[in-house]
């Protein structure tokens, strides 16, 4: 089937949907380098035309990648919730647009519609937004999730701890987390990137973890961001594992360049789910995806690297995570070029992973070598703050000396949670308070090096 619009005397011409796809996506370096973008500003007009006008129902019989050449097309085709897709079903991608931005798409009908629509319709009407309008729908999609703190609740801005270190040293890494939590931040999760890869390297961070959140009875989950099968080997060696963690993408050519199939990763949540870890909830999965991810391995089967993105949001979907978030700028400027390519994946990433149903939050983040500096990501945090994000992730000064990029500070999601009036998770909210590490106003207050909030974490 050829797609075609005309603007003015030119008619443009689509060979297929996933050039449709690709030419309506805003300009980004990705998908310049894979050959895939629009060779013009018009042309991209012509490829939104041409998407708006086409039926949602065409993503259910176009697919982008075959059914039969790919489990995660499979897991998309065969989960499709057709009952939750009636009230959307005879509407264009552009008149869906227009529905989202409408009052009848309340946080209620947005939540009953998630299971009814594909990666590829959100991927879709993502393309005819304004970052405005991401931002207006994103914050009307509410995503609740709980282990030891319950996380997405309206209103509230949760934050991973990062505490990274470059060889793994357990000293450092607890004094960044102790760092970290005289600043109110970890309620989403306590998460290492470890440096090595290996059971006992990842049992002794769990445990030392978890020594620290038992000391101090802290309403918080663990993870150390280890391979999947490296996490299920520490679970036979009993190891105190909260989280299981993966990085997936949107193919399964992609997955396999990462170590994994849909068949693991459901070995490793039952396994999670056996431990009965959790407090006030049982979401053990966290995952992390970045646009490029499938372009780096060439498995993104000539889809635009956004639309392979969001394919990645169903894989995590499937699993019903804890934790999502996109490293937004992470992959490095070969895929986002610059800062207003960042900002707008990481815009685009979350609105798509909200409207899906995931818990999505985002590494506002960013490689040394691309264009970009700090206060790029000061209005991306205060963006997505506004958009209703879950969680945000914080390292120690904003430079993780670990994996050498750029992320927000400690401080940052303090400003952020007192200028937009966000507090953390209620469970760690109160611990807060019972530390003494809050005022009456539940602002994070400075601490002396006397003081009795810090002599007890010291000490302890």
């Amino acid at each position: 089937m050829a797609y075609s619009a005309r603007l003015g005397t030119e008619r443009h011409t689509f060979a297929d949907l996933k050039a449709v796809m690709a030419c309506a996506s805003p300009r980004r370096s990705g998908d310049e380098l894979a050959g895939l973008a629009a060779d013009s500003d018009e042309r991209r007009v012509a490829a939104r035309r041409v998407l708006a006008d086409l039926p949602l129902r065409t993503f259910l019989d176009d697919l982008l990648i075959p059914y039969e050449q790919d489990e995660v097309t499979r897991l998309i085709v065969d989960s499709h919730n057709a009952d939750a897709f009636a009230p959307v079903a005879a509407m264009t991608v552009g008149e869906f647009r227009n529905w989202l931005l409408s009052y009848d798409a309340t946080p209620a009908a947005l939540c009953a519609l998630a299971p009814g629509l594909t990666p590829e319709m959100v991927a879709a009407v993502s393309k005819l937004m304004r970052n405005q309008d991401l931002i207006s729908v994103a914050g009307k999609c509410q995503v609740v999730t709980a282990f030891r703190s319950t996380l997405g609740l309206p209103g509230r801005l949760a934050s991973r701890l990062q505490p990274n270190h470059p060889t793994d040293d357990p000293a450092g890494i607890a004094a960044s987390t102790l760092d970290g939590l005289l600043y109110g931040i970890g309620d989403a999760v306590i998460g290492i990137n470890p440096a090595t890869d290996s059971v006992p390297a990842c049992t002794t961070l769990l445990e030392m973890l978890d020594a620290v959140r038992q000391r101090f009875d802290i309403p918080t989950q663990s993870c150390v961001l280890t391979h999947v099968t490296t996490s299920l080997r520490a679970m036979e060696r009993g190891a105190p594992l909260d989280l299981v963690f993966q990085s997936v993408a949107g193919s399964q050519a992609a997955n396999k360049g990462f170590g994994i199939d849909l068949a693991l990763l459901a070995e490793a949540h039952s396994a999670a789910l056996d431990l009965k870890r959790g407090t006030v909830g049982d979401n053990v999965m966290y995952f992390e995806t970045g646009q490029g991810a499938a372009l780096s391995a060439d498995a993104h089967h000539d889809v635009d690297q956004q639309t392979m993105e969001v394919r990645a949001y169903a894989v995590a979907r499937a699993f019903r995570p804890l934790l999502v978030n996109t490293v937004v700028g992470f992959i490095g400027p070969e895929y986002l070029f610059d800062a207003k390519q960042i900002i707008r994946a990481g815009l685009e990433d979350h609105f798509c992973g909200k409207l899906l149903g995931l818990p999505m939050g985002v590494d506002v983040c960013y490689t040394n070598h691309a264009e970009a500096d700090q206060d790029d990501m000061d209005v991306l945090m205060n963006l997505l703050t506004v958009a209703g994000v879950n969680f945000l992730i914080a390292v120690p000064g904003a430079d993780d000396v670990m994996l050498n990029y750029q992320s927000l500070a400690f401080h940052d999601i303090v400003s952020l949670r007192h200028q937009h009036h966000r507090p953390p998770a209620p469970e760690f909210e109160a611990w807060l308070r019972r530390m003494g590490m809050t005022d009456a106003d539940g602002r994070v207050v400075p601490l002396s090096p006397s003081s009795a909030p810090v002599r007890r974490l010291l000490e302890g």
